[in-house]
Order: C-alpha cells, then sequence, then structure tokens
C-alpha cells in the first residue's frame, strides 16, 4: 500500500523536524514492502534469471522480487495450495496445461498480449496460454520433440543408415525391419502410467492433423486420432517389450545403450548422444497419412499471476521482462538447457547453423499444436494413459478404446 501526502507550502512549514521524519521512515518502510513473490521450479536459480531480477529491481525502485526455489515434484502443488488458501504468491512457474483449471477457479487473472507480442512468438506457442480468447500466463520454458534413429542399427537391418523413415508407414516398416534382422527393439514406445505417456501421443496425434479438444467441444473420436491410435497398435509389436515399464527418459536412457532402433525425444537426447559412441540422426518426427505438415506437441510452462496479492499488474509487467527476448533468449539458448526458443531470431538461427541438431526441433512447430486445455487436467491425462496402454496391451481395439475416452474426456473439459 503506499500513501499520498498532498500538502501546501503552509502546511509544509507547519510540520516539525520529528514528524518529518516519522513520515519519510513510514513512506520508505512501505516502499520496500512492495514484494512479488514468486514461486520457481527447480534446485537452483539460473544466473541469468538472478542477474535480470536485479537489473529490473534496478530500474522499479521500492520493487523486490522473492524467489522461493521448490523442487519441480513440489512447485505446482505448492502454488495451488497458497492460492486456494487465500494466500497467494505474487507468481508461480506453473505448465501451462493447468492455467485453464487455475482461471475457471478464479485463481489467476489473464496476462493479455498485444499483436505485437503475439507475433514475436512462433506459431501456436500463444495458443498454449490461451482460452476463451485471452492468455492466461507468459511462457517462459518451452521443448519439442523429434526422431532419433541409430545409424549403426539400420545398417544391421539392411536399411539405409542415411536415410529415417517420413512417414508412419515406412517408420512402421523400418522397426518391423530392425527388429527381424537384429532381434533389437525398432522402436521405443513409452506407456507407463505417467504424464508423458500422453504427451508422447499427443506427438501422433499433431503430426496426422488431430485434435483431441477445439474450443470445449472434444474432437478425439475422429479419423485422424484413431490413425494415431491405430498406428500405435501396429508399431507395438517391433517396440520395445513392456511398454507399459517404461517412460520416455527410460527409453531414451536404452536408446543411449543401443538398444532400439527409433526413439522420439526433446533436445536432452541430443546433448548425451554427443557423449557416446553410437552414430545417430535426428529428423522431424514421421507424419501420417493426414499430415499438412512437421508437427510436434507444443509443450511450454509459464509464469501464472495468482489473483488477490495487490501487485497483479506489477507481476505482469516483470514477467513480461524476464521473459522478453533479451532475457529470454539468454536463459534459453545455454546450449544444454535443453529448452526449444520461444522466438525466431538472428541469435537462434546463429544457435541452429552452430548445432544443426535443433533444426528438426524447431521444424516441427509449423503444424504442432498444444498441450489440450481441461478444466481437470489430471483428469484428462490418466483417460489418455489408460486409452494409450488399453491398445498397447492387446485389452483393446483403437476405435472401442478411443470412442470410450471420448465419452470420458466430456466430464473434465
Amino acid at each position: 500500500m503506499t500513501i499520498t501526502v498532498k500538502t501546501g507550502l503552509a502546511a509544509l512549514a507547519l510540520l516539525g523536524t520529528t514528524a518529518l521524519a516519522t513520515m519519510t521512515a513510514v513512506t520508505t518502510a512501505q516502499a520496500a514492502d512492495k514484494e512479488i513473490s514468486w514461486i520457481y521450479c527447480g534446485d537452483k536459480i539460473d544466473p541469468i534469471h538472478e542477474k535480470y531480477i536485479k537489473e529490473w529491481e534496478g530500474k522499479n525502485a521500492g520493487w523486490t522480487i522473492k524467489p522461493e526455489v521448490v523442487g519441480w515434484e513440489q512447485c505446482q502443488d505448492k502454488a495451488t495450495t497458497l492460492a486456494a488458501a487465500g494466500t497467494p504468491v505474487g507468481m508461480a512457474y506453473v505448465g501451462s496445461r493447468t492455467l485453464k483449471e487455475f482461471a475457471e477457479n478464479d485463481l489467476i487473472v489473464p496476462v493479455p498480449m498485444t499483436d505485437e507480442e503475439k507475433k514475436s512468438y512462433y506459431p501456436h506457442i500463444v495458443d498454449t496460454v490461451t482460452f476463451d480468447d485471452n492468455q492466461w500466463g507468459v511462457p517462459i520454458a518451452f521443448s519439442t520433440k523429434a526422431l532419433y534413429w541409430n545409424k549403426d542399427l539400420f545398417k544391421q537391418a539392411g536399411l539405409d543408415p542415411e536415410t529415417p523413415p517420413k512417414t508412419w508407414a515406412e517408420e512402421i516398416a523400418f522397426a518391423k525391419q530392425i527388429k527381424e534382422k537384429t532381434g533389437i527393439a525398432g522402436y521405443g514406445l513409452p506407456a507407463k502410467t505417467f504424464d508423458n505417456t500422453m504427451h508422447q501421443f499427443m506427438h501422433w496425434v499433431y503430426t496426422n492433423n488431430g485434435k483431441i479438444i477445439d474450443g470445449d467441444k472434444v474432437t478425439a473420436d475422429s479419423p485422424e486420432v484413431l490413425a494415431a491410435l491405430q498406428a500405435y497398435k501396429d508399431i507395438t509389436p517391433y517396440s520395445v517389450e513392456g511398454a507399459t515399464a517404461y517412460e520416455q527418459n527410460e527409453i531414451r536412457a536404452i536408446f543411449l545403450d543401443g538398444k532400439v532402433g527409433m526413439i522420439q525425444a526433446g533436445s536432452g537426447a541430443a546433448s548425451r548422444l554427443k557423449k557416446t559412441n553410437i552414430h545417430w540422426g535426428i529428423t522431424t518426427l514421421p507424419l501420417g497419412p493426414s499430415a499438412k505438415g512437421p508437427g510436434t506437441l507444443l509443450i511450454t510452462d509459464s509464469l501464472a499471476i495468482f489473483k488477490g496479492t495487490g501487485v497483479e499488474d506489477k507481476a505482469i509487467e516483470f514477467a513480461k521482462f524476464i521473459t522478453s527476448p533479451g532475457p529470454q533468449g539468454e536463459y534459453e539458448l545455454q546450449g544444454d538447457a535443453g529448452l526449444t526458443p520461444l522466438r525466431p531470431s538472428p541469435k537462434v538461427d546463429e544457435f541452429v547453423k552452430a548445432d544443426p541438431s535443433w533444426k528438426p526441433l524447431i521444424d516441427g512447430i509449423a503444424y504442432g499444436g498444444p498441450e489440450p486445455l481441461f478444466k481437470d487436467y489430471k483428469g484428462f491425462q490418466n483417460v489418455m494413459i489408460e486409452m494409450v496402454q488399453s491398445v498397447v496391451t492387446g485389452k483393446a481395439e483403437p476405435k472401442a478404446a478411443l470412442t470410450k475416452a471420448a465419452g470420458e474426456l466430456e466430464q473434465y473439459k
């Protein structure tokens, strides 16, 4: 709270030295109390963020950013618990998938973007934080996926090691040939009860021009999504056995050990592969029959501004500053940070030129899509995981599993 005192010269002259000193001390204390608390996920604050926090504070006298570092597994729950209890933090790092749930429960405020701000991002990035024609967070981290292949296994199987699959049909055929010729799994399909099982399936949906939800209409039971689930069934026999035992990082570990022919993974796989003796390649994800171009699931994390703190406007200002092209570009282009750039820029062009493995991870953005936004995100996620698991274990046929899932999703939209 800030007190503004309006007084003329005559009245000011009547104030004694003690009164002036007291008033100055109160005003100074209140100015110093203008604080924006920030739940920051991870083990420590990134030095680049520390640098720009100090810069922003230097330009905004009396304002302090107070980050609280909370482990990845607890940080979002903590932000939610505090907001629900009526003691919200000013700002929190959250998965953009949760923004609709926060907004529907009146826990966060909109963060409107100008047309210029929207145009600064790669296509569809702003969609990850948008519903009801408004933005509800500021993207701060972004990931995409590409296809990695083991050139040595391709060669052993009689495949051209320099020619990766371009379509699902080729991907399934190559996986089959690797499995039959080498005895090693041709593909790594994760289906563990874990959030990225849903994510991995969404990459197939977005490489076939599919959608799970369009506004408030569930569109999962469509030919495009059914084709993706059918492809999952078709590639399972040539994949790592016991798919429900693995999540994507465990599948990546198997690939790094040379025991699987192809996986879909993010930039972290490339940084690890460079430290191995594996001959590998990376390309955009293979396309389904209805694809219009290279796609991928666009996953963003965002800064959400919580309601009821009294510092909402200033928190929005800081959130936009810390994620603006300068600070954000420095933060995400750290090489091993594992983040796909949010915006195109000459610096990104230089980055990709220096490390071409980034190009497929960026090329897939053009026809990619956001994480589907549901009021109950975990409910949505669990339905999708159960659907995938039922198909890869042979408990259900794709059509029946998809129709069942689409019906169940209605309660979570």
